[in-house]
């Protein structure tokens, strides 16, 4: 099984990207590929820059990884409620291309915060439009209190209730 993992986010140390790796490598014998959507970085969507460019290459690349992917996993980081600038950018030209973005795919939709809300605003926001762009979401899980429940230098989390959880999600990528 390949599996895509990334963080929609652009920070370089995300801890969202953190929690997708984790995820990703939960699944035993999986070919796991964990993506930095700065990688992916293009100018502001508008319709003028796509008249004036077409489709970016990277818009390209990020559509294929999906493709090639067997299952898909991602850390929605929240900014003031909603997606971050970034990721939104990268869909928005994703989109483009073609609106079913997720191609059907089975997808695990993870994300985590600081604070005790865990990012949950975003993370209802990416689910709930998910079927709209073919996303096949098998499960959804918030995790609060990142540095309460991760241990960033282990890699994993050491809440064993929300580790129980992130187990039954992933495995439902495999059925």
């Amino acid at each position: 099984m390949k599996v895509l993992a990334f963080a929609a986010s652009n920070s370089e140390k995300s801890i969202n990207k953190q929690l997708a790796t984790y995820a990703a490598n939960l699944i035993e014998g999986a070919d796991v590929e964990v993506l930095d959507i700065n990688d992916y970085e293009m100018p502001i969507f508008s319709d003028k820059r796509e008249a004036q460019l077409g489709q970016p290459q990277q818009a390209k690349d990020f559509f294929s990884k999906i493709g090639e992917a067997d299952a898909i996993i991602i850390s929605f980081a929240e900014h003031n409620g909603s997606y971050t600038a970034a990721f939104k950018n990268l869909f928005d030209w994703t989109s483009r291309i073609d609106m079913k973005v997720y191609q059907n795919k089975p997808v695990l939709m993870l994300a985590t915060s600081p604070g005790p809300g865990g990012a949950s605003s975003v993370l209802a926001a990416a689910s709930g439009s998910a079927p709209y762009f073919a996303a096949d979401v098998k499960s959804t899980l918030s995790i609060p209190s990142f540095f309460d429940n991760f241990d960033v230098e282990a890699g994993k989390l050491t809440n064993s209730e929300l580790n129980d959880q992130l187990q039954k999600a992933v495995a439902k990528l495999s059925l």
